[in-house]
């Protein structure tokens, strides 16, 4: 498989991480010599620059935490001066203030060259048509996958979000071959296409699918790809880190982490201790090239395994799995973890079953009760009351079986439940209204 920068790439392991050593030393150096904000963290965690004589000593250094960005809103952590800086974008701030980033050229630079290696990963290039359907603004994936994929030598259709019928007229008559958006974004599309009567499988061009901003499982892309007749694509990052960075390849075993870029660890949620590759935990991050807004030991939150194996690909940069959950966003039903990604998971397995859910959590009395409202597909819809009934209780028997928690089941018409043109809202917990 063709690579953006093979001499990075494909790089020797051995060489990558002395490149690693020396990215973080020099990173460590000059945040003790010019942040207040680390100089303090770093005293506070009673380690100095010297004591980082080796890259596994990355495990002396303070954690970052969202909290940080929050109660430093919004630029106290910044090491650029507002002369340096090019852009701005922020979060959204659904959990508490907003989260501002700040961007140097260099810092977009290094964001684009994330995206062309990682776009070139999955076959695009010169002679693609990429239309960008997640949103431009101050969200991060419309204009991050607008650059790289201008960067590859792609055409782009700046589409945003929403107008959802005439993006399908664009795909058509523009003959776009690969599509940016979230996997809900593109299920919608689908629907709305075939109500136009249009199917993007025989009457587009479309061919790849690069879908993330929100939690999948390998069951949605299943169904994605036998639906609409293309290779879908997970990718992964955060407005704090740049924004989307690190994507599958071809091989759709992984996000392949850049490691002249970030140094990944997975670290045990309770403890912060480092795991071994293979083991589950918190993903935690330390960006080595930032130059605007640094992240020492990132604690994103997302819970996942990494792989430090080379890939089939060719590329030795090690690889973290799909998202398996979150450490904030896990519910908490009756003493029992539970992930939404799990109820989607259990619910692609079922053939009667659509593309849409939602799960609802509220409290009765002194218990917790999960209810979980299915779409059914259009021809698996009936009047039959016993029929539907037959079809519930397969639901709650495959969700009981794979949460370890009882669950309310709710089959409700196709098209009923919300669509959206951004991220999917799968839950609501009644419990903190």
């Amino acid at each position: 498989m063709k690579s953006w920068d093979p001499r990075i790439e494909e790089m020797p392991k051995e060489d990558l991480q002395r490149m690693q050593y020396k990215l973080m030393k020099s990173l460590v150096y000059r945040l003790y010599s010019f942040s207040p904000f680390y100089h303090d963290r770093m005293k506070e965690q009673k380690v100095h620059p010297d004591d980082i004589r080796e890259l596994s000593d990355v495990k002396k250094l303070p954690f970052m935490f969202k909290r940080d960005l929050r109660d430093n809103y919004p630029n106290k952590i910044f090491t650029s001066t507002q002369e340096e800086l090019v852009r701005y974008h922020v979060s959204s701030g659904t959990t508490g203030k907003p989260t501002v980033v700040g961007y140097t050229q260099n810092d977009l630079n290094t964001w684009t060259t994330s995206l062309a290696r990682a776009l070139t990963s999955l076959g695009l290039g010169r002679g693609d048509v990429m239309q960008v359907s997640y949103g431009y603004g101050l969200f991060t994936g419309g204009l991050g996958l607008h650059y790289g994929a201008e960067r590859i030598g792609a055409t782009v259709i700046p589409t945003s979000v929403g107008n959802t019928e005439r993006q399908i007229e664009l795909m058509q008559d523009l003959g776009a071959t690969a599509i940016a958006c979230t996997p809900s974004y593109l299920l919608h599309m689908g629907e709305v296409a075939e109500k136009m009567g249009v199917s993007i499988k025989k009457d587009t061009k479309l061919r790849t699918g690069v879908l993330g901003a929100e939690p999948w499982t390998d069951r949605m892309r299943t169904r994605i790809e036998d639906w609409l007749g293309i290779k879908a694509y997970d990718i992964y990052g955060t407005s704090e880190l740049s924004g989307p960075m690190f994507c599958e390849c071809v091989e759709q075993k992984g996000f392949h982490i850049w490691s002249d870029i970030a140094l990944a660890e997975i670290i045990d949620p309770q403890t912060g201790e480092p795991l071994e590759a293979g083991q589950k935990g918190e993903l935690t991050i330390t960006i080595l090239q930032k130059e605007a807004l640094p992240m020492i030991r990132y604690r994103i939150g997302d819970i996942t395994t990494m792989d430090e194996d080379i890939c089939a690909c060719g590329r030795t940069h090690p690889r973290i799995q799909r998202i398996q959950g979150r450490v904030d966003d896990m519910l908490i039903i009756r003493g029992i973890n539970v992930f939404p990604s799990q109820v989607e998971y259990a619910l692609m397995a079922i053939p009667e079953v659509g593309q849409h859910f939602q799960i609802v959590v509220e409290r009765k009395g002194a218990l917790d009760d999960l209810l979980v409202r299915v779409e059914l597909k259009t021809e698996s819809f009936s009047d039959k009351i016993t029929d539907l009934m037959q079809i519930r209780q397969k639901v709650e028997h495959r969700l009981r079986n794979s949460l370890n928690v009882n669950v309310n089941v709710e089959l409700v018409e196709p098209g009923s439940l919300p669509r959206f043109e951004g991220k999917a809202k799968r839950v609501i917990d009644k419990r903190l209204l």
